[in-house]
């Protein structure tokens, strides 16, 4: 069990239906995610821009799927990525408006609290689309020959995802590349092989979209993970200790 606290050391680990990091982060450029993010800072406030340049702050954001932001420099946040199509989604989508979110009542979320719902599926997505969305999550297919396994057309199926999503099923896939080639990093594969298990034609092209749509470059991903695995095994040497 992984336990999250109040420290803000480095941490980045990827669940079902969701991932997480913690620790600081830096000014960062404009993104995108493909998936809810759930920003909590672990003293003070978070704090982020949107694509107007309007500041938002609060103990924690909700950031609903492809809504650009910037995040602030900040010494200790815990940040979710939270998928659409997962139960934990559900309860994100009735708490935010279509735009950055304050949700204070998310202050104490903790990782266990997201694992609990990461596993199950939305019941507030159309069926057909958590189909086309599961098949994404192992399978190469065109989208005709997706939209045909699900029983809508195509051009259905992209108005559907648009609706429901907020985004093209394009992005999603590119998502889920990205989440292949993070555990990739978190098995302590080199970036050049991480890049190739999500199907990046190379490290550059994996970096590009990871701080596209994540704010969050793979060598930042490895110090945190490095750093997470350090941790943890210090609290194993003490724990053998006593």
């Amino acid at each position: 069990m992984t336990r999250v606290d109040g420290t803000g050391r480095p941490y980045f680990t990827i669940g079902d239906g969701y991932a997480l990091y913690q620790g600081g982060v830096t000014e960062g450029s404009l993104h995108r995610h493909a998936a809810f993010q759930v920003a909590i800072a672990v003293q003070g406030e978070v704090a982020m821009d949107d694509v107007s340049g309007t500041r938002h702050s609060d103990v924690a954001l909700i950031v609903p799927p492809m809504v650009g932001h910037r995040l602030l420099q900040a010494q200790a946040l815990r940040i979710f990525y939270v998928e659409p199509h997962c139960a934990f989604a559900d309860e994100l989508r009735a708490l935010c408006d279509t735009g950055i979110t304050p949700a204070p009542a998310m202050s104490g979320l903790s990782e266990e609290d997201v694992r609990a719902a990461g596993g199950r599926p939305s019941s507030d997505l159309d069926g057909r689309l958590l189909e086309a969305m599961r098949t994404l999550l192992d399978e190469q297919t065109s989208m005709p020959a997706l939209a045909a396994q699900v029983g809508l057309s195509p051009q259905r199926l992209r108005a559907l995802a648009r609706t429901e999503l907020g985004m093209p099923l394009t992005r999603w896939r590119i998502w889920r590349r990205l989440a292949r080639s993070a555990e990739a990093l978190r098995e302590g594969r080199p970036l050049s092989v991480a890049a190739l298990a999500g199907g990046f034609a190379d490290q550059a092209h994996f970096t590009r979209e990871m701080r596209r749509m994540m704010g969050l470059t793979p060598a930042e991903a490895v110090r945190a993970l490095e750093a997470s695995a350090a941790a943890s095994r210090v609290e194993r040497d003490r724990a053998g200790d006593r």
